[in-house]
């Protein structure tokens, strides 16, 4: 029974974002079939699809846009282009992190006694990928998966501090959350600890995101020297003071260093 209450511009929208999905299960299965073939040409491509020229022609052009096809100008046939490996090598080296990373994470907090996590950049946030709790950790808090913000966080500080000077404008260009009395939320003191934090190989939170939470962290870099990861030290402020965190920010260094090294950075 159809919904009596839709509108025409309601079925519009649903129309328009069928549309959009169908255009990129294509455009998926166009990279699909080009990692199969090797190289197609338009008028393949259209009958592996099942829709006219001028259609794969137009998906073609976008994926073409974006890197990820390319086009043999001589025989006009397509096949993967550079972007596609842009995006394996960056799954790559999430994979690589987290293998490689589970006995550094473990090794550091060991040696200091807290919870160690590793974390990647997930679009304006940044993600624990990685945890392990020292022997004096005193909190069961189950830190994996979960999204944390850049401003306020040690290892989003670390991650903020090395991305693009545009990419880091326009996230701190936005507004920024106030979590506890601590929390900085003016972008030039957040710049400042930012600089701060490129110049000293680490930085800090005392009480910014949680109220009794303190923490360091490190950045961890790719083969190429690209800043990837963070790796840190998080604990409540009564056992991590602010006099304690410049020693654990040398062990989260040298963690970093390790796991740097792991995965192919030579630096």
């Amino acid at each position: 029974m159809a919904n009596t209450t839709d509108t025409p511009q309601d079925r519009a929208e649903e129309r328009r974002h069928a549309g959009s999905v169908q255009s990129v299960d294509r455009a998926v299965s166009v990279l699909e079939s080009l990692a199969r073939l090797g190289e197609a040409g338009v008028t393949e491509l259209a009958d592996e699809l099942g829709v006219h020229k001028s259609t794969a022609f137009r998906i073609l052009g976008v994926l073409e846009h974006r890197g990820l096809v390319e086009q043999e100008k001589e025989r006009g046939k397509y096949f993967l282009g550079a972007g596609v490996l842009r995006l394996a090598g960056a799954a790559a080296i999430r994979l690589d992190i987290s293998q490689e990373g589970q006995p550094v994470c473990r090794a550091l907090a060991d040696e200091t006694g807290e919870t160690a996590n590793i974390a990647v950049l997930d679009g304006d946030a940044a993600v624990n990928i990685m945890q392990a709790r020292g022997p004096a950790a005193v909190t069961a808090f189950n830190w994996l998966g979960r999204r944390t913000p850049l401003h306020a966080t040690a290892s989003g500080k670390v991650l903020l501090a090395h991305l693009p000077q545009e990419r880091r404008d326009a996230l701190l260009g936005r507004k920024l959350a106030r979590l506890t009395g601590n929390t900085l939320t003016a972008p030039t003191a957040v710049r400042e600890q930012l600089t701060a934090a490129v110049a000293d190989g680490f930085a800090r939170t005392v009480e910014e995101f949680e109220t009794g939470l303190n923490a360091v962290a490190a950045p961890v870099r790719a083969y190429d020297g690209a800043v990837t990861g963070a790796i840190g030290v998080s604990g409540p402020a009564y056992r991590m003071a602010p006099e304690r965190l410049p020693e654990l920010a040398k062990a989260a260094v040298a963690a970093a260093a390790d796991l740097s090294r792991r995965l192919g950075y030579g630096g």
